[in-house]
This record gives C-alpha cells, sequence and structure tokens, in this order.
C-alpha cells in the first residue's frame, strides 16, 4: 500500500481527534491537518508556497464573496420575504408548507452556503407552517434539513465552486463555471425532484393538511411587499445562462475570444452587483442607513471568518497534494484493483458520507475532490458527471450525516423534535439521497449538459 493513503489516514485521524475529542472547531483542525501535511510530506520549504497559491485562487475569493451576499441577504430581510411568497402559492395545498419548505430551503441554502444558517432563517417560517398543518414535529424537522443542505449542490454554493477548481485541476483545462453549472443543475433537477415526491409520500402516510385561510396572505400583498427581491435570482443566475449561450454557436462565430472571456469575471461580479441590488432595495423600504448596514455587516464577520478559513486551509492541503502528485499515486493504486463501474459508484457515496460526519463538504470536495474524478473516471463514469456529483455526495452529504449533521440538530431545535424519532427518519432521506446518488453516477438518468 502506498504511503499516500496512510497520509489520508494520518489526516483524518488528526482531524477527528481534534474535533471530536478536544472539541476545536474545524477551521483549527483543518490548520492542524495542513501542518501534519506539510511534515509528512517534508515540504517545510514549500509551506508558504501553497498558501501564497490558494490566497490567490479566483475561486476561494468567489466563495468567501457568496457568503457576503448571504449575509446581505439576510440582513435586507430578503429571505423572509421569497418564503412569504412562496407560501402564498404554496400554503392553500394540502402540504404545501413542505412543498415551501423544499423550494425556498433548497435555493436560499444555495446562495449562503451553510445549510445550519439556512434551516435557522427559512425554518423558523416553514417548521411551525408544517407543525400547524399536520406534520409530525421530527419529520418538519427533516424536511426542512435535507431541503437545506441540499442547496450545498445547487449553484452558486461554495462545494461547487470547488468541484469546478478539482475538474480544472483533473483535467488540465479552464472549463466556463457557465458549462460546469448547466451540468449541476441538471443533477439538482432530479434530487429537487426526489426530495418533493417524498413530501408526496410523506403527506399521504400523515394526512397532511393545507395551511388554514387566515393563514395564507394573498399573493397580491406578499408580492407587492418583496416582489422587487424576486430579481435577485434573475440578478445572479442569468448571466452565467447567457455566457453559457453565448460562447456557442451563432454569438460565438460573431464575438470570438471575447465570448470566452466573459466567465473570466462573472463569480467575483455577480455576488456583488446581487449584494448592491439588495441593500438599494433595502434601504428603500427599510430606510436603513449606511452606518446600520455597515455595523450589521461588521458584526457578521465573525461568522463569514471561520468558514472561509477552513475552506482556504482545505485549499491548502489540496494545493500540497497536487504538487506532490498523492492524488495521482493514490489512483494509480485504486486503478490497479480493477474495481468495477459499479461497485466504486456504491463506494464513494458512501466513503464521502462517512467523510461528512467530520469535513465540512466544500473541504472534503477540495482535498479528495481530484482523486475521486480520477478513479470515477478510470472505471468508465464520465468524469465531468464525477466532477458534478462531488456536491451532492459530499456537500449535501455533510449536513445529515453525524457528528457534524448541523442542519438536523438546528432544524431539531426549531421543531423541538425527539431526538431518536428525528434521527430514524433522517435514516430515510439520507438513504433516499444516496441511492439517488448512486443512480446519477451510473448515468442512468439523463442529465442536462452532459
Amino acid at each position: 500500500m502506498p504511503v499516500e493513503i496512510w497520509y489520508i489516514i494520518a489526516l483524518l485521524a488528526l482531524i477527528c481527534v481534534t474535533f471530536l475529542i478536544f472539541k476545536r472547531p474545524i477551521y483549527e483542525c483543518m490548520f492542524y491537518g495542513y501542518i501534519l501535511m506539510v511534515a509528512l510530506t517534508g515540504q517545510w520549504e514549500n509551506i508558504f508556497l501553497y498558501v501564497q497559491k490558494s490566497s490567490t485562487d479566483t475561486l476561494f475569493y468567489a466563495i468567501v464573496a457568496f457568503l457576503v451576499l448571504a449575509k446581505i441577504l439576510d440582513l435586507t430581510g430578503a429571505v423572509d420575504k421569497i418564503v412569504a411568497i412562496v407560501m402564498s402559492v404554496f400554503g392553500r395545498v394540502p402540504g404545501g408548507a413542505g412543498y415551501t419548505a423544499v423550494i425556498t430551503s433548497t435555493f436560499m441554502g444555495a446562495l449562503s452556503g451553510s445549510g445550519a444558517g439556512n434551516v435557522a432563517t427559512t425554518g423558523t417560517f416553514t417548521i411551525p407552517a408544517m407543525k400547524k398543518t399536520g406534520f409530525p414535529p421530527h419529520l418538519a424537522a427533516n424536511i426542512e434539513s435535507a431541503s437545506s443542505t441540499m442547496g450545498n449542490m445547487i449553484p452558486p454554493s461554495a462545494t461547487i465552486l470547488a468541484a469546478l477548481g478539482c475538474y480544472n485541476a483533473y483535467s488540465g483545462k479552464e472549463m466556463s463555471q457557465s458549462d460546469f453549472w448547466f451540468v449541476v443543475w441538471g443533477i439538482a433537477i432530479w434530487f429537487i425532484l426526489q426530495r418533493l415526491i417524498t413530501v408526496f409520500v410523506f403527506c399521504k402516510v400523515h394526512k397532511v393538511k393545507a395551511l388554514p385561510k387566515e393563514d395564507v396572505r394573498p399573493l397580491k400583498e406578499t408580492f407587492k411587499e418583496g416582489g422587487i427581491y424576486l430579481i435577485l435570482p434573475v440578478v445572479i443566475l442569468l448571466p452565467f445562462i447567457l455566457d453559457y449561450f453565448l460562447k456557442k454557436g451563432f454569438f460565438a462565430d460573431r464575438l470570438g475570444a471575447a465570448a470566452g472571456n466573459i466567465s473570466s469575471s462573472l463569480l467575483i461580479f455577480t455576488p456583488g452587483l446581487a449584494a448592491i441590488i439588495a441593500l438599494l432595495i433595502s434601504r428603500k423600504q427599510k430606510k436603513v442607513s449606511i452606518k446600520e448596514t455597515v455595523n450589521t455587516l461588521s458584526s457578521s464577520v465573525k461568522s463569514i471568518v471561520p468558514v472561509s478559513a477552513t475552506i482556504f486551509f482545505a485549499y491548502c492541503i489540496s494545493n500540497l497534494f497536487s504538487a506532490t502528485e498523492v492524488g495521482l499515486k493514490i489512483d494509480t493504486f485504486i486503478s490497479s484493483w480493477q474495481i468495477p463501474k459499479i461497485v466504486l459508484c456504491l463506494l464513494i457515496p458512501l466513503v464521502t458520507a462517512i467523510l461528512g460526519m467530520v469535513f465540512p463538504g466544500t473541504a472534503q470536495t477540495k482535498i479528495f475532490g481530484v482523486t475521486m474524478i480520477s478513479v470515477l473516471a478510470a472505471s468508465g463514469v464520465n468524469p465531468l458527471l464525477a466532477a458534478a456529483m462531488l456536491p451532492a455526495i459530499t456537500g449535501a452529504m455533510e449536513g445529515m450525516t453525524p457528528p457534524l449533521a448541523l442542519c438536523t440538530y438546528t432544524a431539531m431545535g426549531i421543531a423541538e423534535s425527539d431526538f431518536k424519532k428525528t434521527t430514524y427518519n433522517a435514516f430515510i432521506w439520507v438513504g433516499l439521497h444516496y441511492i439517488m446518488s448512486v443512480i446519477c453516477l451510473l448515468g442512468l438518468l439523463p442529465i442536462m449538459g452532459l
């Protein structure tokens, strides 16, 4: 067995011990992991080189930009307004509160990059509404949890940006964000459908009703209050959709190289523009002063920095692994076993679920992503599909698998649900997500963009 396997084992062991036993914050554990990898690989002379490379990575700054955008959306109340609009549409349908949870939590989770943070915001509206219409507390908690953590596999989440970086590293080419996003959306549609069908089945089992008429605000009223915030999804997604089509066929023939240059600025430009628009709308509606906005954002830094630091040190470890060819050597070793495609498609999502018990999804993707893509590709899986599936098997699973299942714990607290019942029900959601992951990896479903 190559020594690189022992590097991974040592890294996992150190993080497990420092996080689970010594109760150190995960970003600190990742820092210790980086130092350990430097020591084991003898890369002391390059210790700052990998730090410098991580600090100049465009994708890393894009991740931080979207984290800041999420805080601004919370500050402006955009989340509450959008939830209210969706509730007006689905509230009159039996189980409508559950469908609202899936739709709003999925989208807002994609923006925030924090499943637990999303549960804490949208969950305060959707979970009480679900309980009021007949959803058992433990089921309401899991619907919100499973929906929020799915945000990590839908653009523009941080995990997807990390997965794109892994694919670029594997292929040796720079794939545009828009092309990659289309494939990820193609995968996400199937998972959203799976969540909605699961909610529908549970509604039948528990005989869930619609919200009382007096609790459903008219769509005209909620749209008047918050309809303007619906411009934000357009601002965030439209540039990538245009970029995808501008670089192909008729437009590409006429724009030439300029068509491909659009992608390079989208990831940094888009969250900034969305943030400015959200602040302008909020300032007009709430009369919030610039000073109040700055003070609120300053207080939010404490929650952004730990997440950013965790991702940063994951980038450092990933850069070290790339330079020392750790992933390549593990890939060569595993490929020599000639494991059948179906076995790897069953095994790798299971491994990532276990890793998700300790590793955040973005960190897991950045550290192990290239190796996973290589191993799956060697068995016959389309490498682009393997890369686009990383957020589904790392980021989404992370929030549902204990002891790092922050989405589940947060939702459990809001729902005041029984721990045992919530845990048992969570196994159903995790199991269905795992099955869907295997089906997608095997190529049994048509995926848009492939």
